[in-house]
Protein backbone atom coordinates (compact mmCIF):
# COMPACT_ATOMS: atom_id res chain seq x y z
CA UNK A 1 0.00 0.00 0.00
CA UNK A 2 1.33 3.46 -1.02
CA UNK A 3 0.01 7.19 -0.56
CA UNK A 4 0.57 9.32 -3.46
CA UNK A 5 1.34 12.89 -3.35
CA UNK A 6 -1.04 12.87 -0.23
CA UNK A 7 -3.65 10.26 -1.41
CA UNK A 8 -5.19 8.45 1.55
CA UNK A 9 -5.57 4.38 0.61
CA UNK A 10 -8.96 3.38 0.19
CA UNK A 11 -10.52 -0.08 1.09
CA UNK A 12 -11.53 -1.17 -3.00
CA UNK A 13 -13.35 -4.30 -3.95
CA UNK A 14 -11.45 -5.44 -7.61
CA UNK A 15 -13.48 -7.89 -10.18
CA UNK A 16 -13.53 -9.36 -13.15
CA UNK A 17 -16.04 -11.87 -15.08
CA UNK A 18 -14.16 -15.01 -16.55
CA UNK A 19 -15.08 -16.70 -19.90
CA UNK A 20 -17.26 -19.22 -18.23
CA UNK A 21 -19.04 -16.19 -16.68
CA UNK A 22 -17.80 -16.44 -13.57
CA UNK A 23 -16.86 -13.11 -11.84
CA UNK A 24 -14.17 -13.34 -8.84
CA UNK A 25 -13.15 -10.43 -6.80
CA UNK A 26 -10.72 -9.61 -4.00
CA UNK A 27 -10.85 -6.41 -1.26
CA UNK A 28 -7.64 -4.55 -0.89
CA UNK A 29 -6.71 -1.52 -0.19
CA UNK A 30 -4.83 0.74 -2.28
CA UNK A 31 -3.98 4.63 -3.10
CA UNK A 32 -4.83 4.48 -7.04
CA UNK A 33 -6.81 2.78 -9.33
CA UNK A 34 -3.57 0.92 -11.08
CA UNK A 35 -2.12 -0.09 -7.74
CA UNK A 36 -5.01 -1.54 -6.75
CA UNK A 37 -5.40 -3.30 -10.17
CA UNK A 38 -1.78 -4.91 -9.49
CA UNK A 39 -2.76 -5.81 -5.58
CA UNK A 40 -5.55 -7.65 -7.03
CA UNK A 41 -3.84 -9.56 -9.67
CA UNK A 42 -1.51 -10.50 -7.53
CA UNK A 43 -4.23 -12.11 -4.53
CA UNK A 44 -5.77 -13.86 -7.48
CA UNK A 45 -2.45 -15.47 -8.58
CA UNK A 46 -1.81 -15.95 -5.19
CA UNK A 47 -5.50 -17.92 -4.31
CA UNK A 48 -4.05 -19.90 -7.71
CA UNK A 49 -7.05 -20.14 -9.47
CA UNK A 50 -7.93 -16.85 -11.51
CA UNK A 51 -4.39 -15.32 -12.97
CA UNK A 52 -4.47 -17.97 -15.98
CA UNK A 53 -7.78 -16.74 -17.11
CA UNK A 54 -6.89 -12.96 -16.36
CA UNK A 55 -5.38 -11.87 -19.83
CA UNK A 56 -3.97 -8.74 -21.15
CA UNK A 57 -7.64 -8.15 -22.53
CA UNK A 58 -9.62 -8.93 -19.24
CA UNK A 59 -11.49 -5.82 -17.74
CA UNK A 60 -11.43 -5.37 -14.26
CA UNK A 61 -13.71 -3.31 -12.37
CA UNK A 62 -12.57 -1.46 -9.48
CA UNK A 63 -14.92 -0.05 -6.97
CA UNK A 64 -13.89 1.91 -3.86
CA UNK A 65 -16.28 1.39 -0.92
CA UNK A 66 -16.60 4.74 0.65
CA UNK A 67 -17.14 7.32 -1.12
CA UNK A 68 -18.73 4.81 -3.58
CA UNK A 69 -16.91 4.93 -6.91
CA UNK A 70 -16.07 2.24 -9.93
CA UNK A 71 -13.54 2.49 -12.20
CA UNK A 72 -12.81 -0.07 -15.38
CA UNK A 73 -9.36 -0.46 -16.88
CA UNK A 74 -7.59 -3.94 -18.76
CA UNK A 75 -4.69 -5.99 -17.96
CA UNK A 76 -3.47 -4.75 -20.37
CA UNK A 77 -3.45 -1.20 -19.32
CA UNK A 78 -1.90 -1.41 -16.37
CA UNK A 79 0.49 -3.50 -17.54
CA UNK A 80 1.27 -0.06 -19.94
CA UNK A 81 1.61 1.81 -16.87
CA UNK A 82 3.65 -0.40 -15.07
CA UNK A 83 6.22 0.40 -18.15
CA UNK A 84 5.62 3.79 -18.78
CA UNK A 85 7.94 6.45 -17.48
CA UNK A 86 6.94 7.06 -13.71
CA UNK A 87 6.24 11.43 -12.55
CA UNK A 88 7.85 11.06 -9.44
CA UNK A 89 10.05 9.15 -7.38
CA UNK A 90 7.19 7.84 -5.39
CA UNK A 91 5.82 6.47 -8.19
CA UNK A 92 8.47 4.71 -9.69
CA UNK A 93 9.15 3.07 -6.21
CA UNK A 94 5.28 2.23 -6.01
CA UNK A 95 5.92 0.53 -10.01
CA UNK A 96 8.90 -1.32 -8.90
CA UNK A 97 6.98 -3.08 -5.90
CA UNK A 98 4.24 -3.37 -7.94
CA UNK A 99 5.91 -5.13 -10.53
CA UNK A 100 7.74 -7.61 -8.09
CA UNK A 101 4.47 -8.12 -6.68
CA UNK A 102 2.84 -9.15 -10.43
CA UNK A 103 6.48 -11.17 -10.93
CA UNK A 104 5.93 -13.60 -7.89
Amino acid sequence: MFAYDGVVPKACRVAFTDGAGVTHSVAVVASSLYEAAALALAEFKRCGFAMAMAGPATRLTVTVEVPCTSHELSVAKLQAWLDASSKTPREAAAKVTLRQLLAR
